[in-house]
């Protein structure tokens, strides 16, 4: 009797930090009690399973009945709990010190709730690094598992992904699973049936071999349509029954049980890689259309099979580049724990050092930071999760070593690895990052009370799926369908809504136009820039007295063919929740009457709700955040949140004309192509007429009010503490 082949059902759970509560109710509804309670009922079979810090703890403290079952399965030798870096971070994106301190955390913690061994780990969307392994071997890790594609890309065949393989860093030695692209097209999508066709196919050809499905939870159940297909239809029933009724040939294990039972297939050192699909998906737009198309032709050519297995995509270090925002988030995070590990160093409190800690690793979670088949960096909740716990843990650290009360401080470096020098001015209220070589623009804003980026802002941009957009394609919206092949429509008319942005969507961003400009022209990017300034390099200096500190910034450029000089300001002042802004411009002609506006940039201020709406120096309601407003001879335009508690308010020296419009884009998630509220513009603008000697100046001040929020967390301890 030939040996019956292992197969391995290692199934990954995770919700992003930032998430909003309700989805991870729905995926917990659709997916996770409902795997759980028919996998339950199949006492023969066992699992791999991995389930985020993120989510696990979210579990615990709203369904902890779940997490109980969970227990008595681990115990009953049915599930084995795979570990993982606590918060789900791209491990190649951290610091050494963070990926080991995630990961051994993590483990710890899930030793501690389930009362077992954890000796394997999920790496976060199979992006890997060869240099990760002595780190994993470090944190305790014995084995993981990443995708066929790989192994494939280090030079190995099919048949020859068969069991698990050894790989090495620094005498660090590490088993490996190749997970199979095949069953994860496969299951849940096709009939059981194919499934087990080919892995009876498998088992006559090697037998003895384990073979690995790794991949998402959600699909069983979360994804579109999978609900009535995986559970309302019967699919994980009949999946679950044809692998029992084939026991014989076909042993359904854990990791750890197909790692101790089989001698290793021999070793490997995987190139730098990621899953398929990802390392797509990190091509700029352009190529990634060409790799589409030419891979489209090539599948008709009859060495296609052969040649398939060298052809891959991109580097998942590249979304840093592809999308600016998250290399901003990535070069933040990478500050905080410098700082976090500077601090640990000297005198602090080990308390707030170790909440600072938490707070890094959660802002550390991957799926605010790229972009493929799921929303991800196009989602504003995500990006703004990444601030709020980054701005957290930067309160925690100043907690830690009592710098408190009212301060001022500034810094100066390259901060987000451009070989540019930035300026950071800070206060016990605001935090500003200022990039005095791209216009001397504001690209962070901090409000530190609340924990929000009010410049979390995101460019429109070209998308290789826009293609699809265009042609108005629509499909796969009825049956369960893998998320890669679903094109499907969340609203109508997003043809008409494409648009890209010429420059990042930041603040104190300079322009001149003609004095009839239209601000419609503005807001589709039509309107024709008259001077240089625009993302152009400013000279910088600081400036500080005992409780005010300022960054100047000059620029001399052209107005036309006229040579003109601007000076602006940025100043901060200790206790202050204001930040001043001062303009001179010189040089300007007699005669001239150009048209000079200021272009802000608000994000995390949403639209689309009533409590969320410009106001005037009245006090007078004048739309919602997503409002085109054509204000004239204004003095003053306030925004205020109300669920969030907060009001921003901008103050002028001089009555001005203020445009506002959004900032949407069109981008792709699971469920679909949609329309997505990114940022608010508000462009203050004059006619500028020049005194006898051609300079005009004027200032203006941004005013964050965060006492509702205050107020509202007063009330909270209080309610607690009583």
């Amino acid at each position: 009797m030939t040996a019956p082949i292992r197969l391995v059902l290692a199934i990954h759970n995770h919700q992003p930090v930032g998430n909003f509560d309700g989805v991870f109710e729905q995926a917990y509804q659709d997916s996770y009690r409902p795997f759980l309670d028919v996998f339950e009922r199949y006492g023969d079979l066992r699992i791999a399973l991995h389930t985020s810090g993120s989510l696990m703890k979210w579990l615990d403290a709203h369904h902890p009945e779940y997490v109980e079952k969970l227990a008595a399965l681990v115990a009953a030798g049915r599930v084995e709990i795979i570990g993982g870096a606590f918060y789900e971070p791209i491990l190649a994106m951290i610091p050494r010190a963070d990926r080991v301190g995630q990961i051994t955390l993590y483990g710890r913690w899930l030793e501690n709730r389930f009362a077992t061994e954890v000796r394997g780990m999920w790496v976060p969307e199979r992006v890997w690094e060869a240099t990760m392994t002595a780190d994993l071997v470090e944190a305790g890790v014995e084995y993981t598992l990443l995708d066929d594609f790989h192994f494939k890309s280090a030079g190995l065949l099919d048949e020859q992904l068969r069991g698990y393989y050894l790989t090495e860093d620094e005498g660090r030695v590490l088993g490996i699973f190749p997970g199979s692209e095949r069953l994860r097209y496969t299951i849940p999508f096709a009939d059981p049936q194919e499934t087990i066709a080919y892995l009876r196919q498998i088992h006559v050809q090697c037998p003895g071999a384990v073979i690995v499905f790794g991949d998402d939870g959600e699909k069983f159940g979360t994804w579109p349509e999978t609900k009535r297909h995986v559970y309302d239809d019967g699919w994980l029933e009949r999946f679950f029954q044809s692998l029992t009724e084939h026991n014989e040939w076909l042993q359904v294990c854990t990791l750890g049980e197909a790692f101790d039972s089989a001698a290793p297939a021999g070793k490997i050192y995987l190139p730098d890689c990621s899953y398929r699909e990802m390392t797509e998906w990190a091509l700029p737009a352009a190529r990634l259309i060409q790799f589409q198309e030419i891979t489209h032709q090539m599948q008709r050519d009859p060495h296609w099979e052969q040649l398939r297995p060298f052809i891959r995509g991109g580097f998942w270090r590249n979304f840093k580049v592809k999308y600016s925002e998250a290399n901003e988030m990535y070069a933040r995070m990478m500050l905080l724990s410098r700082r976090l590990e500077q601090t640990a160093e000297g005198p602090h409190r080990g308390d707030l050092l170790e909440l600072a800690r938490t707070e890094l690793y959660r802002a550390q979670c991957n799926c605010g930071y790229w972009h493929g088949a799921f929303g991800g960096i196009y989602l504003p909740h995500l990006r703004g999760a990444v601030y709020n716990h980054l701005i957290a843990a930067d309160n925690l650290l100043d907690q830690a070593t009592n710098r408190t009360g009212p301060r001022i401080e500034d810094t100066s470096g390259d901060f987000d690895f451009d070989a540019r020098q930035e300026v950071c001015l800070a206060n016990d209220q605001l935090l500003a990052f200022i990039a005095p070589h791209r216009g001397g623009q504001i690209y962070e804003l901090d409000v530190r009370s609340i924990c929000l980026n009010l410049l979390a802002t995101l460019a429109r941009r070209p998308e290789a799926y826009h293609r699809q957009v265009l042609a108005g394609q629509s499909g796969g919206d009825s049956a369960a369908a893998s998320i890669h092949d679903r094109v499907v429509f969340k609203q109508a008319g997003l043809d008409q809504r494409l648009q890209y942005d010429a420059y990042p969507p930041k603040s104190l961003l300079d322009h001149f136009y003609h004095p009839d400009v239209s601000p419609d022209d503005i807001a589709v990017g039509k309107a024709h820039e008259r001077g240089d300034f625009l993302q152009a390099a400013y000279q910088a200096r600081v400036r500080r007295s005992a409780d005010r500190i300022q960054v100047q910034l000059s620029r001399e450029g052209r107005f036309d063919d006229t040579p003109v000089k601007i000076t602006k300001s940025v100043t901060l002042a200790a206790g202050s929740s204001t930040l001043e802004i001062g303009y001179l411009l010189e040089g300007l002609p007699a005669d001239a009457r150009p048209r000079f506006a200021v272009e802000f940039n608000l994000a995390g201020l949403p639209a689309g709700a009533d409590d969320r709406y410009f106001h005037d120096g009245q006090e007078n309601q004048l739309g919602q955040l997503g409002s085109r407003l054509r204000l004239k001879d204004a003095m003053s335009l306030g925004l205020t949140d109300e669920w969030q508690g907060i009001d921003v308010r901008l103050s002028l020296s001089r009555p001005a004309g203020i445009w506002t419009h959004p900032i949407e884009t069109v981008s792709q998630s699971e469920s679909g192509f949609e329309l997505v509220h990114q940022s608010v513009v508000v462009m203050p603008h004059w006619l500028v007429a020049p005194d006898a000697g051609g300079r005009w100046s004027m200032t203006m001040q941004w005013t964050v009010d965060t006492s509702l929020a205050r107020q509202r967390m007063e009330q909270a301890v209080h309610a607690v503490t009583t």
